[in-house]
C-alpha cells in the first residue's frame, strides 16, 4: 500500500475537533478510525482514534516501534488483561497481542512513535489513580510516563478560573482534551479537541470552567 500523509509536517500547529471527522473502515469488520496524523500505508506512524464495535476483534499483530493507547470509553481487551475507560497502556516495541471486545470501546492510539530502550509495559488506570499537585495553584496531575531528558506523558486538570501562564514548547506538545473546555491566546477548545504544537511553540493554556486532558510533550524534536 503506498503511503498516506495525514498532518505529516510536524512543525505546523494542528487543531482537531476530532467529533467532526469521518468514521473511516479499518481493513478488519466492526474496527473503524478517526486519523489525526499518519505517515505510512496500513503499517505506518499513526495518531488516531478507534472505534470497536460490539464482540469485535483485530487480529493478532507486533508493535515494533511500540503502541500507546488510551481508553476513551467501554472496555478494551486482550490476552492480557480488560482495561476499562481511562486506562493508560503502553505496549513497548517488539510487543504482541490480540485485541478484542465485548461490550465495544473507543481508544486514542499511537503507533509506532517510541524509543527502542523503551521495554517496559505499563497499565495504568487513571480513574483509580492520585491526583498530585501541579505546577501552579488549581493545577494537578497523574503522570503516565517520564524519560529523563525526553517525553513525559501525563493527565493534568485545571479547576474552573485557572491558567499555566505562557510556557514553550521546545520538543513540542500534543493534547487531548477529555473533558471541560480550554483556551490559549489562539482560541477556545472544546469537546473531544486535539492539538499538536509543534517543537518550539509558545502559549498560554487556561480554563474558564475547569479542564481534564492527556499530554504529551518532549516528543517533538526539531531536526533542523
Amino acid at each position: 500500500m503506498s503511503a498516506e500523509l495525514v498532518n505529516a509536517d510536524f512543525t505546523t500547529r494542528v487543531i482537531i475537533q476530532t467529533d467532526t471527522l469521518p468514521w473511516l473502515p479499518s481493513p478488519q469488520a466492526g474496527v473503524e478510525r478517526r486519523l489525526l496524523d499518519r505517515v505510512g500505508g496500513e503499517v505506518a506512524r499513526a495518531t488516531s482514534l478507534v472505534r470497536y464495535t460490539q464482540m469485535s476483534s483485530f487480529p493478532a499483530h507486533e508493535h515494533e516501534l511500540g503502541e500507546e493507547f488510551l481508553v476513551l470509553d467501554g472496555v478494551f481487551s486482550d490476552e492480557y488483561g480488560n482495561y476499562p475507560k481511562g486506562t493508560y497502556v503502553r505496549n513497548p516495541p517488539g510487543s504482541s497481542h490480540k485485541p478484542h471486545t465485548k461490550p465495544g470501546c473507543t481508544i486514542f492510539v499511537k503507533l509506532r512513535q517510541m524509543a527502542k530502550p523503551d521495554t517496559r509495559r505499563l497499565v495504568i488506570d487513571t480513574e483509580a489513580a492520585i491526583w498530585h499537585p501541579g505546577t501552579i495553584p488549581g493545577m494537578s496531575r497523574i503522570e503516565l510516563f517520564s524519560r529523563t531528558g525526553g517525553e513525559t506523558v501525563a493527565i493534568e486538570r485545571l479547576a474552573p478560573d485557572s491558567r499555566l501562564g505562557a510556557y514553550d514548547t521546545p520538543a513540542g506538545e500534543e493534547i487531548l482534551l477529555l473533558d471541560g473546555e480550554l483556551a490559549d491566546e489562539y482560541g477556545d477548545y472544546q469537546g473531544r479537541t486535539w492539538i499538536r504544537n509543534p517543537a518550539g511553540f509558545r502559549h498560554a493554556l487556561r480554563s474558564r470552567r475547569g479542564a481534564t486532558y492527556w499530554v504529551k510533550r518532549g516528543h517533538l524534536r526539531s531536526t533542523t
